[in-house]
């Protein structure tokens, strides 16, 4: 029997609610995934573009790449210490897109598992009512299969979390960079001011 022919028997065999929550589960694994994979190439992106921004002022720059997240700050703006500070909260809500929702996802799929493993249970107890004698062959199937929405909600509690701390990291070294591009800039703004 082939793990396929296993999951359709196994479906065949649930409730509704387990279903639902195998469902809800199956969608929180995918988003998880498609937000690590997207927000781990785009924060990529995003660090090449301000570290080639900040090694270009290091090396004689006299402002900015044009493609920097501080360009705006530096050239319509003339660099004032409040603007930066603007320019460096769009940064940083740019850098931690999506994060709440990994967040979400890895602290409430396992609750979600439980909940289907709660109700998995309450069905088998409610069938074996009305039976005259359960041995454990017949309750330890049911309860195993009850149990599979738990390690469902923890297969998708795991990449959640990790996908989590590894994008928090990611915005925080891109946040990192342009906070040294502003420190730079406000110190050649003041040396210019200061001449």
């Amino acid at each position: 029997m082939s793990i396929v022919d296993l999951f359709l028997n196994y479906l065949s065999r649930s409730s509704v609610v387990t279903i639902a929550v195998l469902s809800w589960l199956s969608i929180y694994f995918l988003v998880t995934f498609w937000i690590i994979i997207y927000r781990y190439l785009s924060l990529n992106s995003l660090i090449k573009r301000e570290e080639d921004s900040l090694e270009a002022i290091l090396m004689g720059s006299t402002t900015v790449r044009a493609d920097s997240i501080l360009r705006k700050c530096t050239t319509e703006y003339k660099g004032s210490s409040s603007i930066f500070e603007i320019c460096i909260n769009v940064a940083e809500r740019n850098a931690t897109l999506y994060l709440s929702a990994l967040s979400v996802i890895s602290s409430t799929s396992p609750f979600i598992g439980l909940f289907g493993t709660v109700v998995g249970i309450l069905e088998t107890f409610s069938k074996l009512s009305g039976a005259t004698s359960a041995s454990l062959n017949i309750i330890a199937p049911a309860i195993s299969e009850a149990l599979v929405a738990t390690a469902g909600g923890i297969l998708v509690a795991i990449p959640a979390y990790s996908g989590y701390i590894l994008l928090k990291r990611k915005a925080y070294d891109y946040l990192s960079i342009i906070e040294r591009e502003k420190a730079f800039l406000i110190s050649t703004l003041e040396k210019d001011t200061d001449n």
